[in-house]
């Protein structure tokens, strides 16, 4: 079968694999569209960050060359000896992570912060960028009829942005700033629209990411024209939001995040870091601020596929480019890196 691999930064390759089988407990699936990620684009750039180049990830025995892809849905086609939460043919999407199921955070249901973590489609076992893939059963969620296999394929960056919002202090009535209108950055508005914020805000420099930023309900600030962009937003909420979220993974803009938050205010860190970032504690200390890091998500698939059903996280509107799996590099990660209007590309390995 065709895949998508990960060799180097800026070396990917369509390559002919062999094709997985289902064994005990796992289930086979045919993928129908699979999201290019922000984590795959930094693995393009700047990797390895999660990927296991000098030595086999723990959990999955594998290290580079491996198929990425960890944003996905599609249709079970064969399941193993024991699989009893899905059948051939339902419509399914994954959660990609990967757990021991054995360490302190696993034992305390923390999967996500498990010792040896790793992504299906980022630390080997597979991956979305290929026509079948093979997960764990615990792994596989399904997709009501009324989803599109499109829509199926934003569950996962919806559940970060979920995930983020219900990690935060946010209260209905509270005010938000979104720094970064990025993919996730777009998902984390309409969290937060979800979640009961009264006001959100959206910095970002991009015309078309503003304008998209703009219909999901942010108020947009646009910090080359506002001036001072901390003072616009203390201005405007009236002494600092109650919860910034930084979306971008620079380092002045984390600085912004914290200094745009208001006195005991809180940040959170969404994004993936490639470099260090330099923070003065007393902005922390003095105002009595909190910073706080996510990473991936748990126990919020359901809930990201219910609001769904109800018109959040609409495909619709962030999905702008549709792509088959030969044009991947050129026309997926090269126009991420290039072209600012897109928001999520989808791919379709046939």
């Amino acid at each position: 079968m065709k895949a998508l691999r990960w060799h180097d930064v800026k070396d990917l390759r369509v390559e002919t694999v062999e094709e997985p089988v289902a064994t005990k407990g796992k289930v086979k699936i045919k993928v129908e569209w699979c999201g290019i990620c922000g984590s795959d684009l930094h693995e393009y750039v700047a990797g390895p960050i999660f990927i296991p180049k000098e030595a086999p990830h723990p959990l999955s025995g594998e290290q580079a060359p491996i198929v990425m892809g960890h944003e996905f849905s599609g249709r079970v086609v064969e399941v193993g000896e024991g699989v009893t939460k899905v059948k051939v043919n339902d419509r399914v999407v994954v959660e990609p992570i990967l757990a021991c199921g054995e360490c302190a955070a696993c034992r305390k249901g923390m999967y996500n912060l498990c010792e040896k973590m790793g992504f299906h489609g980022l630390a080997g076992g597979g991956g979305g960028f290929s026509e079948f893939t093979v997960v764990s059963e615990r792994m596989v969620h399904l997709l009501p009829e009324e989803l599109s296999y499109e829509q199926g394929a934003l569950v996962e960056p919806s559940a970060v942005a979920l995930y983020a919002v219900r990690q935060s202090k946010l209260k209905v009535g509270d005010k938000a700033v979104v720094f970064g209108a990025g993919p996730i950055g777009l998902l984390v508005i309409e969290a937060l629209r979800a979640a009961g914020a009264s006001e959100i805000y959206a910095v970002e420099l991009s015309e078309e990411r503003k304008a998209k930023a703009a219909e999901l309900g942010a108020i947009v600030l646009d910090p080359t024209k506002v001036g001072n962009v901390v003072d616009e937003i203390r201005t405007l909420t009236g002494g600092g939001a109650d919860v910034t979220f930084e979306v971008t993974g620079i380092g002045p803009v984390l600085k912004q995040s914290i200094d745009a938050t208001s006195l005991e205010g809180e940040t959170i860190i969404v994004s993936i870091w490639e470099k260090e970032a330099s923070l003065q504690p007393n902005t922390l200390v003095l105002p009595q601020k909190s910073v706080k890091g996510i990473i991936a998500y748990r126990d919020v698939f359901p809930a990201v596929i219910s609001l769904m059903k109800q018109g959040y996280f609409s495909a619709d509107k962030l999905v702008t480019k549709r792509i088959h799996l030969e044009e991947a590099v050129s026309e997926g990660f090269e126009a991420l890196l290039k072209e600012k209007n897109q928001v999520k590309i989808l791919v379709k390995a046939e």
